[in-house]
């Protein structure tokens, strides 16, 4: 009898506790004209993936989980030309399922790593949450040296390179940490300014650190809890960047207390919009892997679970037991 080539992979047939997801086996499909098979050796872990197994944010199900990852690209489309079998190659694709031992992706998702040594639970780590934190420093608002920054969860995946990017920008940065080895791991990467919430007041800081002014830029990804702190902690014209939602949605903002803050301008800006097109892609790639080569960048991979142990990755993830980037290795 003939043996089907299968892979694993992990599914959600209906959502919930991280006891939801399901280990599967599934027949091996080949890559079309413009796509390509990687074997994954990392994928990469992020909130918003506890968010859609949890069923907070929309999703058909059964749903696959994680959208980046790094591998070994196994089989090349004929109509692929910057892609060759072999080469390690990393992806970001919006369909949720790169927690798997291997997967075909479009081709224009799919990026050869300019550094093929890196490892890749680097590379992995630092996809995703990489871009984030490229779009969500350039991409934006122009820093200037000097600028007073809050970066809220500052020691997170997406916050422990955001805080490096925003410095190397010659940002002073003000970072959220909820415990004091966190604190602490946020001094080593070169912020000054940790503050430990709830126990201290991070609106005090930023005034304090910016001489009353208050922030330039805030990024905010935890929602509820700190939006209304957020909005207090912004200068006169101020941007507020809410990314993540965590503690839930901050809900309606008033016009009026927008006007009466400072002229604040807010934002609710995502990855998917700033990476959705090919050429984007490319150039937070270009800059994140630039700034890695150039030791502006330290990957720190906080944590690393065997494929099959997602769920133990989603409970200490959701727990806040997590610092740096998580990832998953097949």
């Amino acid at each position: 009898m003939q043996v089907v080539p299968s892979f694993g992979r992990v599914v959600v047939e209906h959502t919930g506790g991280p006891d939801v997801m399901r280990w599967v086996r599934e027949p091996v499909r080949h890559a079309g004209a413009n796509e390509v098979r990687v074997r994954h050796e990392a994928i990469g872990v992020d909130y918003i993936d506890t968010q859609i197994r949890a069923g907070l944010l929309p999703a058909q199900l059964p749903t696959g989980l994680g959208f980046a990852a790094v591998g070994i690209a196994e089989e090349v489309g004929g109509q692929v030309a910057h892609v060759r079998k072999g080469e390690r190659v990393g992806y970001m694709y919006f369909d949720a399922g790169s927690y798997a031992e291997e997967r075909v992706v479009p081709a224009e998702r799919v990026i050869t790593l300019p550094d093929q040594a890196l490892p890749a639970d680097l590379a992995a780590g630092a996809l995703f949450r990489g871009l984030t934190a490229w779009y969500l420093a350039t991409r934006l608002r122009p820093i200037e040296r000097g600028d007073v920054v809050l970066v809220h969860a500052a020691a997170g995946g997406v916050g422990l390179l955001l805080t490096q990017w925003l410095l190397h920008l010659g940002a002073t940065v003000v970072g959220t940490v909820g415990t004091d080895a966190k604190a602490s791991l946020l001094r080593e990467f070169g912020c000054v300014h940790p503050v430990v919430i709830p126990r201290q007041d991070f609106v005090a800081k930023v005034k304090e650190v910016s001489c009353g002014r208050g922030a330039a830029v805030v990024y905010d990804c935890i929602g509820q809890a700190t939006f209304a702190g957020s909005l207090d902690s912004a200068r006169r014209f101020g941007l507020v960047v809410s990314f993540g939602w965590p503690s839930g949605d901050p809900g309606a903002v008033s016009l009026m207390a927008l006007r009466n803050k400072g002229s604040l301008f807010v934002t609710r800006p995502t990855v998917t919009q700033y990476t959705a097109d090919a050429e984007d892609l490319r150039a937070g790639v270009a800059a994140l892997f630039g700034m890695i080569r150039d030791g502006h960048l330290r990957i720190k991979v906080g944590s690393a679970y065997p494929l099959r142990d997602a769920p133990k990755a989603h409970e200490d993830l959701v727990a806040g037991r997590t610092v740096g980037s998580v990832v998953l290795i097949p």
